[in-house]
């Protein structure tokens, strides 16, 4: 699994957000400028996240982007998985039987199923909150000369 600047910066963008989660608003030059994600594709981000119920806008002066609950309830499997699609490693391995030619019974089988239910249990194990205890604690009002 490879993930594309979609996934990354659409996971940059919820951090923020969850670092602000129940103080209301953030408009997204905010989000931008804070994470370094160019403006345009962070709002086709955020469309996407609003559409999958992760985040709710708000229009107005005061208006902004919010997550719509904890960001503990929130995995990144299921972050990834809305940006980026399947996790599985080959496309055939989640399709029905009639829909592939590809034999379902085939040597190599065991191995993707391996990385792809691996991978979901590694993304299922991180939620929002544990990134956001992982981000880096600037140092507010120390100058060493």
């Amino acid at each position: 699994m490879r993930v594309s600047t979609r996934g990354d910066y659409g996971l940059r963008a919820l951090i923020e957000l969850a670092g602000n989660y129940g103080k209301g608003p953030i408009q997204s030059s905010e989000i931008a400028i804070r994470r370094h994600i160019p403006e345009q594709y962070l709002d086709q981000l955020l469309t996407i996240m609003r559409k999958a119920g992760f985040i709710r806008s708000v229009r107005g002066p005061s208006g902004g982007h919010e997550l719509v609950r904890d960001p503990a309830t929130f995995t990144v499997r299921d972050i990834i998985e809305v940006l980026e699609g399947t996790l599985s490693p080959v496309s055939w391995l989640d399709e029905p039987v009639e829909n592939t030619d590809h034999p379902h019974h085939c040597p190599q089988r065991e191995i993707w199923e391996r990385i792809r239910d691996a991978t979901c249990e590694i993304l299922e194990s991180y939620s929002l909150a544990d990134l956001l205890e992982r981000e880096p604690q600037p140092t507010v009002g120390r100058y060493h000369i």
